[in-house]
């Protein structure tokens, strides 16, 4: 499946983002879709997860009640609504799906800036 991120920005601390990430290729419903960030100079890291109902989500503590993420399937769409944004949150975003038991497939990541 093909991924495309878009939505992220600059914002000052205490803001709000939606990011978004539209899938085109294989049936969207059938994976699980996931946001991950990497920050520069750090690894990449797990933000939040949604199975493929939208029935269950999971989220990295860091984000844990400041994060949501969404999809809707019949717009080949997940979302990662973000608010209370921290300067710790700037990081390039990325979408990803899983196939199986990974993440397979990978968006090209959309720049999120927060300003202290």
């Amino acid at each position: 499946v093909q991924l495309q991120a878009f939505g992220g920005g600059l914002v000052q601390a205490g803001g709000s983002l939606r990011l978004s990430c539209a899938a085109s290729g294989r049936t969207f419903s059938s994976y699980a879709m996931g946001w991950f960030r990497q920050a520069d100079g750090k690894e990449r890291e797990f933000v939040a997860a949604i199975r493929r109902s939208g029935g269950s989500t999971y989220y990295a503590d860091s984000v844990k009640g400041r994060f949501t993420i969404s999809r809707d399937n019949s717009k080949n769409t997940v979302y990662l609504q973000m608010n209370s944004l921290k300067p710790e949150d700037t990081a390039v975003y990325y979408c990803a799906a899983e196939g199986g038991s990974t993440w397979s497939d990978w968006g090209q990541g959309t720049q999120v800036t927060v300003s202290s």
